[in-house]
């Protein structure tokens, strides 16, 4: 398995976790990559749950790493942010 596969999985994995958490009435079976976030069934507290689990699970936030802000709008957009930041061992 790629690393890239491993942070899609987590990525994935963690969304799902956020989901429940917020107890969001929206839970996405299939998250393709063309999903608007906006339209996933997380908040603005929900997405920073999720980016908290994922620091916690992969050990980086992307986020915090960049020099410009970008806001992904879709779901492969974020997976992309982490899978281009992801810091390498």
């Amino acid at each position: 398995m790629t690393e890239r596969t491993n942070i899609r999985e987590s990525i994935t994995k963690s969304f799902h976790d956020a989901l429940e958490r917020t107890d969001s009435k929206l839970l996405v079976d299939n998250l393709s990559d063309d999903i608007v976030l906006l339209q996933s069934g997380l908040d603005s507290l929900g997405f920073a749950i999720l980016v908290a689990i994922l620091d916690e699970e992969l050990g980086f936030d992307p986020f915090a790493m960049m020099d410009e802000p970008v806001y992904p709008v879709t779901f492969g957009e974020f997976v992309s942010i982490y899978e281009k930041i992801s810091p390498t061992e």
